[in-house]
């Protein structure tokens, strides 16, 4: 058994290890609360609009020419791995690495794949083995609509110069605090849906399909993308906040059983010194 002195000092460091996770599950539900409002403000918005694109996407070629819809054979895949810039939320980032990585090796094998990363711990894992054409971890550093336009701009023109046939991305859905849903969504080459030449007769263009088109089709991949990163964005602190409180309550069950070793340690001691001590006064006794 260890010593008092052992056992003390590891209920120290366990008591410390402690304070710190629960204060990293108190800060990460303060940030999940503003995360989830945002996420849960937009879906309604950035669902209808996809909507809306799919429902006209039967008609895209003939009307508008558009590239972003231009189905050809695909020998170049770019995947976009949405991951956090930091760790200690579970099992978060590895299934979006996992997940990614199954694209590349059973989904995708035999075609040429590539990786953009959003998110450091995406770019650390996945460039030890593939090409990771880009990281935009910074755009956690501020994020808005904005920035993560540019990105989408960006994957839009690898798209329509014909750098990759097909563009998809990867991230946490974020379902509540303990469940967040993988998905893996086609951003490029847009998908039309069952149906959707003749639900675009429900629509009245003014002033007119192509240039509504035109227009609706960039902003709806810009809104694609980021509702992607607002997802994960609520979904790692859920995931933080998720793991930060096991991890307290692990520690708060080890630093129990240390006590109860300390006490049992500290009481075998003080009966070896009483029995020590009479054994002594009956020594000089006798």
């Amino acid at each position: 058994m260890a010593n008092l002195k052992e056992i003390r000092n590891r209920i120290a460091s366990v008591s410390s290890t402690m304070q710190i996770t629960s204060a990293m599950k108190m800060v990460s539900a303060a940030k999940l609360k503003k995360a989830q409002d945002a996420i849960t403000a937009m879906r309604p918005y950035a669902d209808k609009l996809t909507e809306l694109l799919q429902s006209l996407s039967a008609s895209l070629d003939a009307d508008s020419g558009s590239s972003f819809s231009d189905n050809r054979e695909v020998n170049k895949v770019l995947v976009v791995a949405i991951t956090s810039n930091r760790g200690l939320c579970g099992a978060f980032n590895t299934n979006i690495i996992k997940q990614s990585m199954a694209l590349a090796n059973d989904t995708y094998a035999g075609k040429e794949v590539d990786f953009m990363a959003i998110g450091k711990k995406a770019n650390d894992i996945l460039g030890k083995s593939h090409k990771v054409i880009a990281n935009h971890s910074e755009v956690y550093d501020e994020l808005t609509f904005d920035n993560v336009a540019k990105i989408a701009e960006a994957l839009m023109e690898l798209f329509t110069t014909g750098e990759y046939d097909r563009i998809d991305i990867v991230y946490n859905k974020f379902k509540n605090a303990a469940t967040q849903l993988i998905m893996t969504e086609q951003f490029l080459p847009i998908v039309p849906v069952e149906g959707a030449e003749a639900s675009s007769g429900d629509y009245i263009f003014e002033p007119s399909k192509v240039e509504i088109v035109e227009q609706l089709i960039p902003k709806s991949l810009k809104t694609q993308l980021y509702k992607g990163i607002r997802d994960s964005f609520a979904s790692e602190h859920g995931a933080r906040m998720t793991a930060m409180h096991k991890a307290t309550d692990n520690a708060t069950e080890l630093r129990d059983q240390l006590k109860l070793t300390y006490n049992k340690a500290r009481q075998a001691a003080i009966t070896n010194e009483i029995l020590e001590i009479v054994g002594g006064a009956e020594a000089l006794n006798n």
